[in-house]
């Protein structure tokens, strides 16, 4: 398999850090967003959207990160970190909803803003951010993992960018089961990290 990352890119490691944990052996290839190398037409042809990840599996072509933890879940028949079940299946893709939206909306926003240079308001993404952070601290009351007593993609897919939210000045100082949280994931067996930048509340 070929992953198509972006070394910085949540979005790209949420991908990369599944096929680590299922213990895939895969290629990673690459894609320069700096230098736009995702609007290039070699790159256009495997996505027209443009973006990282791509998953190329022997010549079947997987973009977006949370299609690709359901495409590698499903092939490999692991319904341990995809049940398939109508309630688990249905509470796994709650959260990947929610990693499209709530996460990348407020702490994926707000390091977009630092790392990147975005746009974005700062106060708006950070206090949209800890209203994700306080029902992710509330959820968590009385369980290790975000769905049933185990990891599933769920937890993979929300990892990334709240791992790296106070690279966006998103304090994680008071969410003490969110962190705890964060810190199961980094001792899974293949866990990979992702890779820091010195910004924002992360700076020291």
């Amino acid at each position: 398999m070929k992953l198509y990352h972006f070394a910085l890119s949540g979005h790209a490691h949420r991908a990369r850090l599944f096929l680590s944990l299922l213990g895939i052996p895969h290629e990673l290839v690459d894609v320069d967003l700096k230098s736009a190398a995702q609007k290039r037409p070699e790159f256009l042809a495997l996505n027209p959207f443009g973006q990282v990840p791509v998953l190329d599996d022997d010549g079947t072509i997987i973009s977006d990160s949370n299609a690709i933890l359901v495409y590698l879940a499903t092939k490999l028949g692991r319904t341990d970190w995809l049940p398939q079940d109508a309630k688990g299946a249905a509470a796994v893709q709650r959260w990947l909803s929610v990693a499209a939206g709530d996460l990348a909306f407020g702490p994926a926003a707000a390091r977009l803003i630092t790392v990147f240079g975005a746009k974005h308001n700062p106060d708006d993404v950070i206090a949209r951010a800890h209203v994700l952070l306080k029902r992710l601290e509330a959820h968590l009351a009385g369980r290790d993992w975000l769905v049933g007593a185990a990891p599933t993609i769920a937890d993979v897919a929300l990892y990334s960018y709240l791992s790296s939210a106070p690279e966006g000045n998103v304090d994680l100082s008071a969410y003490a089961r969110v962190t705890a949280w964060l810190r199961r994931i980094e001792t899974l067996p293949g866990f990979v990290a992702f890779a820091r930048t010195r910004v924002g509340l992360a700076a020291a």
